[in-house]
């Protein structure tokens, strides 16, 4: 089993040159962790809701990259069959998509997948030449690809690759605890911050009936509520749900609750 962290992206990218690359770029950009950090003032410190910043940004990038590596075992990535890119273009267009997913918040909370789509544009345009080392028709269809898994990781919007639904699971996959703790003590108190505070910890790994499994420990039966809420209603936009289960298991380590997708 893979915990799901904030640490678990530093171990996928220090397999691959190219990623590695991409991801310190992102830490390291002054627009990029600007807008991370507007996300939160805006999210967090106006609306009171969970954690958008740049932990929530490395949680989620690397919890897609963990079910990109499980799932491209059985699936074709969508860029691959589309003729778009290779399989490790793929994973670089889920790395992009899971860490900057969120940048729009830095405007709004509402429509915040669309005022993201426009504002990672720019930052693409200007980082994705020096990834690859030029600028040309496959940089701009890569480009697209990640815009797609950006605009595509709301709930009511359906993916139309495997690369965005692995990046909108991903998203839901970041509800343990820790996410909700600010405000909850900033005195939001209701059933989204008392339902992640529930959630001790995520892990995924390979399922026995389908790819991947994702396993959600809580301390009480409100984590139920994120299950199905948050989780479960991006699972069934994200067109990969035939290749997810989710269990719900108790502090005494009993399964609670399985859920299976179509």
């Amino acid at each position: 089993m893979t915990i799901v962290s904030p640490d678990l992206v530093e171990k996928h990218v220090a397999k691959d040159e190219l990623l590695e690359q991409a991801y310190y770029m992102l830490e390291g950009d002054e627009e990029v962790q600007s807008l991370l950090r507007m996300a939160n003032v805006m999210a967090v410190g106006r609306l009171r809701y969970n954690d958008h910043g740049v932990v929530h940004s490395r949680i989620v990038a690397g919890s897609a990259l963990e079910m990109f590596d499980i799932l491209s075992r059985y699936v074709t990535p969508s860029i691959v069959k589309d003729r778009v890119g290779t399989r490790r273009e793929a994973k670089l267009v889920v790395l992009l998509g899971a860490y900057l997913h969120d940048i729009g918040n830095a405007i709004h909370r509402q429509d915040h997948h669309i005022h993201g789509y426009y504002i990672a544009d720019q930052i693409l345009r200007r980082l994705l030449p020096r990834i690859f080392g030029y600028e040309g028709r496959r940089v701009h269809m890569i480009r697209m690809e990640v815009l797609h898994c950006i605009y595509s990781h709301h709930e009511e919007v359906h993916c139309l690759s495997l690369e965005a639904g692995i990046v909108k699971v991903a998203d839901g996959t970041d509800m343990a605890k820790g996410r909700a703790r600010v405000p909850y003590e900033l005195g939001k108190v209701d059933i989204h911050s008392l339902s992640a505070l529930a959630i001790d910890k995520v892990e995924i790994e390979r399922g026995t009936s389908k790819p991947v499994r994702i396993v959600v420990g809580m301390s009480n039966e409100a984590g139920v509520f994120q299950v199905e809420e948050i989780l479960g209603r991006k699972i069934k936009t994200s067109g990969i749900g035939r290749y997810i289960e989710v269990f719900a298991i108790g502090k005494d380590g009993r399964l609670r609750v399985t859920y299976s997708f179509q």
